[in-house]
């Protein structure tokens, strides 16, 4: 009998495209599966085949509905994966609006390049349809957490990780082996998620470390938010926000129904313009044990704000003038309708747009969070005069201090530590923290390293 392993498939020198391969004699199970965004070099990793083939795989299982550990299954399941794909109740509502959007917006963009004549490709094609999406959605399968199931030979249970609806951290047992995967790892002190759970004992545990070189700031967010809008609105300005349409769009109208009810805010319209983020607070009311908000928050948020819901609404936003505040996707203005708003509100320096959470490298958000003051949208330079905002403590993710103190309270010290889903110098900063406050053995995997998972 072969010895059960597990490889290292993506998100390795990256906090994008999760995807990881538990291997036995008998069972393939993919766990995550996820798009790489931002860099073109990063992003073209989405165009290679899977590095086994996807027929052979029995099953995957996934974290959280997120792109960057979901938005592969479709074309996975396009090369011939046939299996079921295992997730939390809340995370399959979720993916199966990420998924759709995402195939959804991979034809619009293929559409628009080959109208324009903008792509390399003599006919730009998706990485895969909506339709393809669906075929992806219908394979996924509910379970609750701290219900184990098996696949094959290899044991699952989801445990909550906080950070969005339906988040879930994996124990994985193998042949004796546990394995520990934190998925993205919540804040105990979010406002909108309930704290992730502590760990228990485990043999192998594979952490992220989005935020490894960093500690949030101590600044309050909805005081640091509210500054910012009063002072924009005060000069007529408009705010546009570009969020996640899940998680983060929720966190953001919370903040601001908070501010409005306490009056530290001007009465002006508040936009929320994503049709996803409007689907997704349904399904977060559907789930009350998960999260912080009362019906009354609920009800608090969207009585306040306007939702949009055609495009033809969305366009005549831009045609508005301030004051205003518009909350559109995507977080990190990769795509979706907040392109056409930095479009149009970007070269008027009265306008402030908001960044609220991590920017990868390499997309449009990290480039203006780093100083760059032209973006190319749609074929077109576009000037940023306006001003421009980080609110790094909206982030979902724990901090470096959080994720120490989140393993500390471990009964024990695994045998081994993987630190992925970072940049290098977070995942490097994280390295050094834990085998300096901790003692523990811990490293970063290359990319497609195969390691045994040896009792």
């Amino acid at each position: 009998m072969s010895t059960p392993s597990l490889r290292f498939l993506g998100a390795t020198d990256t906090v994008t495209g999760s995807r990881y391969l538990i291997e036995t004699a008998t069972t393939r199970v993919a766990v995550d599966c996820g798009l790489y965004q931002g860099f073109r070099a990063l992003r073209d990793r989405n165009r290679q085949p899977f590095p086994v083939d996807a027929s052979s795989i029995d099953a995957a299982i996934v974290t959280h509905a997120h792109l960057d550990h979901t938005g592969y299954l479709p074309a996975l399941v396009k090369q011939g994966f046939g299996g079921r794909i295992h997730a939390t109740s809340g995370t399959t509502a979720l993916a199966g609006l990420v998924l759709a959007d995402s195939g959804r917006l991979q034809e619009e963009e293929a559409e628009h390049h080959a109208r324009h004549g903008t792509s390399k490709h003599e006919v730009p094609q998706p990485l895969y349809t909506e339709e393809d999406a669906q075929d992806a959605i219908a394979r996924f399968t509910k379970h609750e957490f701290d219900e184990a199931f098996t696949v094959g030979d290899v044991r699952v249970t989801f445990v909550p990780a906080g950070h969005i609806l339906g988040a879930s951290q994996l124990r994985i047992e193998v042949d004796g082996v546990r394995l520990h995967f934190t998925g993205d790892l919540g804040r105990p002190d979010d406002p909108l998620m309930r704290p992730p759970r502590g760990l228990e004992a485990t043999d192998v545990l594979v952490t992220e470390a989005t935020y490894g070189d960093r500690i949030h700031p101590h600044v309050d967010a909805t005081a640091a938010l509210g500054e910012i809008v009063r002072r924009v609105c005060g000069r007529g300005g408009v705010v546009v926000i570009p969020a996640f349409a899940i998680g983060r769009a929720e966190t953001i109208l919370l903040h601001l129904s908070r501010l409005h009810g306490a009056g530290q805010i001007p009465d002006v319209p508040i936009y929320l313009n994503s049709p996803m983020a409007v689907d997704a607070s349904e399904i977060y009311a559907q789930h009350p044990e998960e999260h912080r908000l009362s019906r009354d928050d609920f009800a608090a948020m969207y009585r306040l704000a306007h939702l949009v819901h055609s495009v033809d609404e969305s366009k005549a936003l831009n045609a508005r003038k301030g004051p205003m505040i518009i909350i559109s996707a995507s977080g990190m203005i990769e795509g979706g309708r907040v392109l056409h708003h930095v479009q149009a509100f970007g070269p008027d320096p009265k306008n402030a747009i908001v960044l609220t959470g991590y920017q990868s490298g390499g997309t449009r958000g990290a480039r203006l969070q780093h100083g760059e003051r032209t973006l190319r949208i749609f074929g077109e330079d576009v000037p940023i005069n306006a001003e421009v905002d980080s609110l790094e403590m909206m982030s979902a993710h724990a901090d470096a201090d959080q994720i120490v103190d989140w393993m500390r309270r471990a009964p024990a010290a695994p045998r081994q530590t993987f630190v992925t889903h970072a940049e290098p110098e977070g995942a490097d900063a994280l390295r050094l923290l834990v085998a300096h406050d901790l003692g523990w053995r811990i490293r970063s995997p290359q990319l497609g390293e195969t390691v045994p998972l040896t009792a």
